[in-house]
């Protein structure tokens, strides 16, 4: 009896061991714009890693990260994503927006394409270009 309840205790101990949190890999940098002005305290900054390989369907979204603006540009961002999600042969992107109340202020214009294989320079530098 001790042998058969020590066997299911072990058989649930790696059951729950094999639902622990998926590994996670990162993606740091910073975005950045050249005009020289001050963001309003109200700003909002929006980082998005997606995978963009299927050119006539929406991007999918990897990993993002949303907030107030803290401070001024270079506005630091952490992406945090899943490697599991990573397919060979797909192409992925790093996307950043800044926003007042919903109304657009900055957006790359640039594609800022990783290759999420451990080689991509970080901290990564997006440049964003106003949107008017």
């Amino acid at each position: 009896m001790k042998k058969l309840s020590l066997l299911l205790f072990s058989a649930l101990l790696a059951a729950c061991s094999s639902n622990s949190p998926t590994a996670k890999a990162t993606l740091d940098g910073e975005v950045f714009y050249l005009q020289r002005i001050a963001l309003p305290p109200a700003a909002t900054l929006s980082v998005s890693l997606q995978d963009v390989s299927l050119a006539d369907a929406p991007a999918v979204t990897l990993a993002r990260q949303s907030g107030p603006v803290e401070g001024q540009v270079p506005l630091p961002f952490h992406l945090a994503y899943d490697p599991a999600q990573v397919k060979p042969g797909h192409r992925y992107a790093v996307s950043a927006r800044i926003e007042l109340d919903g109304e657009l202020l900055f957006i790359n214009t640039e594609h800022h394409g990783v290759q999420l294989n451990g080689q991509d320079p970080q901290p990564l530098r997006i440049r964003l270009d106003p949107a008017r």
